[in-house]
């Protein structure tokens, strides 16, 4: 999920650890009743003043909106689907559970063998069409097909809350409403431009939208045609997805045909102070402290700069991780999520 940074923002509203709605989804079962409990501590008397007192927000949006010179027909559209806070947004934004994941656990639920058999499945229909755009934006199959995977499970979900209802939900809750009232502004005006209709623009309880789970805000910046329409749809066009990902990471930096990173193999304990992916050395000087391939053979490149990054300390998985892999970190700011996206990505494209 985006916020805003001076160059290209990070879709993400979190710290750490970051679960796309998709992972979020099977984490959050297990939590279903104490979650569901949560929600009925508000009496009666409370919600009817909240939703008088939501309203007037409206109202104020409204004024907003039309101050910003947006359509009266296609704001009053957009709010009239939102009469109240919406109590199922309002759960899931209070009382998201704080794991504790290894980043074996991480990798085991989120990249089973299915989903690597399924993304290849779709990488063979879709790859006559992403491939171009791919190259287009200056971005790789292997980055589209991971993020795509991670954020939406290839399209299967992305998500089922109304943005406008949702968003204007956590604007009104008052926690983080300039944000959100920020990001409401910027769907209204997504809505003014025609790219979808009012109650076609769903997304997650926090307002990602579509296959690619934008924010409004990342939407306007970097959503993309790919089918030619005039249009930029990421909830049912697979082109429009695959462009607006890839225009994503190549105005974030990407580096085309070159790698994200690898899995590698450490024939000594690093010192902590060694591991990180901003402790960059060229591959020659990792060599010198007993870093190889994961098949025991040296680099091909010695000149090259990378990291080694290795989630759960000495003795476990360890990656050289490379300029690419920070670009995805854009995406979402954690290191799982990176490695995911990398491997699931890597996974399906090269197999």
């Amino acid at each position: 999920m985006p916020r805003i940074a001076s160059v290209c923002p990070i879709i993400s509203t979190r710290k750490g650890l970051v679960l796309t709605v998709l992972q979020r989804r099977h984490l959050l079962a297990a939590l279903t009743s104490v979650a569901g409990s949560a929600v009925a501590g508000l009496s009666s008397a409370n919600a009817q003043v909240s939703v008088q007192s939501y309203g007037a927000f409206l109202e104020s949006v409204r004024a907003q909106a039309l101050a910003q010179g947006l359509s009266p027909s296609i704001v009053s559209q957009a709010l009239s689907l939102t009469t109240q806070p919406n109590p199922s947004v309002l759960k899931l934004d209070r009382h998201q559970p704080e794991f504790t994941l290894t980043w074996a656990q991480y990798r085991d639920r989120v990249l089973p063998e299915s989903r690597f058999a399924k993304g290849r499945s779709v990488y063979a229909a879709q790859q006559a069409v992403m491939s171009p755009i791919s190259a287009r934006f200056g971005c790789d199959d292997r980055a589209v097909m991971g993020i795509w995977g991670l954020e939406s499970g290839f399209g299967a979900h992305d998500g089922t809350y109304p943005v406008i209802d949702a968003l204007a939900t956590l604007a009104f809750d008052g926690r983080r409403s300039a944000f959100f009232r920020n990001e409401l502004m910027k769907a209204l005006q997504i809505l003014n431009d025609g790219d979808i209709a009012p109650a076609a623009m769903i997304g997650s309880y926090a307002g990602a939208m579509g296959q690619a789970q934008f924010m409004p805000s990342a939407y306007l910046r970097y959503a993309a045609d790919g089918d030619g329409d005039g249009k930029r749809n990421i909830w049912t066009s697979e082109p429009d997805v695959f462009a607006s990902i890839a225009n994503y990471l190549g105005k974030c930096g990407w580096q085309r045909n070159e790698p994200w990173g690898q899995e590698i193999t450490l024939t000594k304990v690093l010192d902590k102070a060694e591991i990180g992916r901003t402790r960059q050395r060229t591959l020659a000087e990792w060599m010198a402290l007993g870093v190889r391939r994961v098949d025991g053979t040296a680099f091909s490149q010695s000149n090259v700069k990378g990291a080694v990054v290795q989630p759960d300390g000495p003795g476990t998985q360890a990656f050289m991780v490379y300029h690419n892999f920070n670009v995805i970190r854009r995406y979402n700011p954690s290191d799982y999520y990176a490695l995911g996206v990398g491997l699931l990505g890597t996974g399906i494209v090269s197999a």
